[in-house]
């Protein structure tokens, strides 16, 4: 990653200090301690850095949306956390502390210098990371944010939250589209980590943030009247393609960085995703075809004598993403790339498709790596913790070097074919989804790194993909031809298709987005009404999710802790009142140790309430949220 950071401007200023006369220095500033005039473009970096913050709460959202289990965020993967943690709280701590004034002053400096470029950039960055905040927290400071001098800060609903961020990214277009006559020479272009100073991309940045703000909107009643034409033009005028995608880079370096945090979240060197981080078993069913059978009392059929001796319970009859286990089955090779196997580590070079269908995918539980049929693997491929040794670099999203993944363009055509099925055109929504899935063989294949030798052994290790990009390539082509993607028609696409193929997208890095839509349709809860509540789709000990046979179901195969099939059944703890997660608790070294009087002013849960992150936040309610 770049080697400018938050600390590094402040070095900045220091040197500028010390190479600065003392009367120069009492002419710019009112502040004894720090120079007063930082000149915006020494802002950006680390603004942009602050935004691997989005990974480091993943490690919550990833087991809320069932794409990772874990035994270290526990509370998460069982729906329910006190307010005593600052975990799963760096959104709070990004919008409000690591971007909060830097932002700010970067761009009120920029409009004050008529720097627009730089201005806008800071807005479109703004609508950003507040869409973001808000959909992961639901109420938020908004009015009282950065007001000075205040002991308690009042709360915003979200409904005025998801306006100001599409407000905020309709100024950054508005500046980004001036006549700027400012000479940045390389202030933006070597500072900006994500567009390098492209002011064309971050104008479709923009617009594609206002598209997944009203995204998010899909089950409101009024959709088509008030949300469906600005959420039209703003897809037609967002990312064209992959090569527009959002991606913070990563300066990378593994043992060699000077600073640990210039490697990547989730690489070997700094091993967070090692013996604590699991690929979900849900997860794996839907990417290798294996979701099961289950019958009318919700246990799974065991077969006797199966044609693929690893996967031991009968399977649905329609699996919506692939079929790889079935005789003359159709393999995902996205699933070679995101998803970890034990063995494998000789096929890096390998054309062989049979050589490469033949790999055993093990999913894991909640809360510990053992899952259905076995124990799964870390994200490298093995059971114990990370080594540099083993894993080089690491793989795919996993790598030392690899970028931070904000938003993409495989993501906007999952939005469109979305809001088409159920607003618009069925015609619309089949060629808006085969876009997106072609979109996701583009982004999985751009990320791949070619495995390497082990120097000492001379054995191949999980220093790369299993694969080469023109092998993933290949059969990626046969996938989008075959009946998964290609063979499908406006008459049956269905929202499951659409919906779970952009969950696989998603995997790991757009979790909080996976999690919008799962809280969005509910969880696939079955209830009566406008939305579920205890007596009505839970109580204490269960939640009534539907039937995979179930046409209204959108996430087939997919259950919560507490549901009533085989491999779940447990209960959430008596706090939640039988209700799975809506929201993450605001960060609790700001909000619970200063701002208690406006926790407890919220409504229809107090923030204060033992079950306040089970609060539904406004996005998914069909009509207003009640006050």
């Amino acid at each position: 990653m770049k080697k400018h950071s938050i600390l590094l401007v402040l070095l900045s200023m220091v040197f500028a200090l010390a190479t600065t006369s003392c009367n120069d220095y009492l002419d710019v500033n009112k502040n004894g301690d720090a120079p007063d005039n930082v000149e915006a473009h020494l802002y950006l970096s680390g603004i942009q850095q602050a935004y691997q913050g989005c990974y480091w709460d993943i490690r919550a959202l990833g087991p809320l949306t069932q794409m990772m289990g874990t035994s270290s965020y526990t509370s998460f993967a069982n729906h329910y956390y006190s307010e005593a943690s600052d975990a799963a709280g760096e959104a709070w701590r990004m919008v409000y502390w690591t971007q909060g004034m830097n932002l700010e002053n970067l761009i009120n400096q920029s409009l004050e210098n008529e720097n627009w470029t730089m201005a806008g950039i800071g807005y479109a960055m703004k609508a950003y990371s507040w869409d973001f905040l808000t959909k992961v927290n639901g109420e938020v400071i908004l009015t009282d944010a950065f007001v000075p001098n205040q002991l308690t800060h009042a709360y915003n609903y979200q409904d005025e939250v998801y306006e100001q961020v599409r407000q905020w990214a309709k100024t950054a277009i508005e500046l980004l589209q001036r006549e700027d006559k400012t000479n940045y020479s390389t202030k933006i272009s070597g500072n900006d980590w994500i567009y390098g100073g492209d002011k064309e991309k971050w104008i479709k940045f923009a617009y594609t943030v206002i598209a997944r703000n009203l995204a998010s909107l899909s089950n409101k009643k009024d959709f088509k009247s008030k949300y469906y034409a600005d959420f039209k033009d703003a897809v037609s005028k967002g990312f064209s393609s992959p090569d527009d995608d959002a991606a913070l880079k990563v300066w990378g370096g593994s043992a060699d960085a000077a600073e640990s945090g210039y490697n990547n979240f989730w690489g070997p060197y700094r091993g967070n995703l090692s013996n604590v981080y699991w690929q979900h078993d849900y997860a794996v069913q839907v990417m290798t075809g294996t979701v099961p059978e289950y019958d009318a009392d919700g246990n799974k059929t065991t077969v006797e004598n199966p044609s693929h001796a690893d996967y031991p319970y009968e399977l649905a009859a329609q699996q919506i993403v692939c079929d790889t286990t079935r005789d003359a089955g159709h393999f995902d090779p996205r699933a070679l790339v995101k998803l970890a196997t034990e063995a494998g580590n000789d096929v890096a070079s390998t054309d062989e498709e049979a050589a490469l269908r033949d790999f055993t995918f093990r999913g894991s539980g909640f809360t510990a790596a053992g899952g259905p049929i076995a124990t799964a693997p870390n994200f490298w491929g093995r059971r114990e913790a990370a080594t540099s040794a083993k894993d080089g670099a690491g793989r795919w999203l996993y790598r030392d070097d690899a970028p931070y993944i904000l938003m993409t363009y495989g993501e906007l055509m999952f939005d469109l074919a979305e809001i088409e099925f159920k607003h618009g055109s069925k015609g619309d929504a089949l060629s808006a989804f085969k876009k997106a899935v072609a979109a996701d063989m583009d982004f999985t294949e751009r990320y791949m790194v070619a495995g390497s030798l082990n120097e000492v052994s001379k054995t191949m290790y999980h220093a790369g993909d299993k694969l080469k990009k023109e092998t993933f390539r290949k059969i990626a082509h046969k996938y989008l031809d075959g009946p998964y993607v290609g063979g499908l028609t406006a008459g049956t696409l269905t929202l499951s298709h659409i919906m779970m193929q952009k969950f696989v997208h998603l995997f790991p890095w757009g979790a909080s987005e996976a999690w919008v839509d799962q809280r969005k349709y509910f969880y696939d809860v079955e209830y009566t009404g406008d939305y579920p509540g205890t007596g009505n789709g839970w109580d204490l000990s269960s939640v009534k999710q539907k039937r995979d046979d179930d046409a209204s179901k959108v996430f087939k195969g997919f259950y919560l802790a507490p549901a009533q099939v085989q491999g779940r059944r447990s209960a959430y703890v008596k706090q939640n009142n039988g209700s799975p997660c809506f929201r993450i608790r605001p960060r609790y070294n700001s909000e619970y140790m200063w701002n208690k009087p406006s926790l407890e002013k919220l409504r229809p849960i107090s923030g204060m309430a033992d079950n306040y992150q089970c609060s539904i936040p406004w996005f998914a309610y069909p009509g207003d949220m009640p006050k």
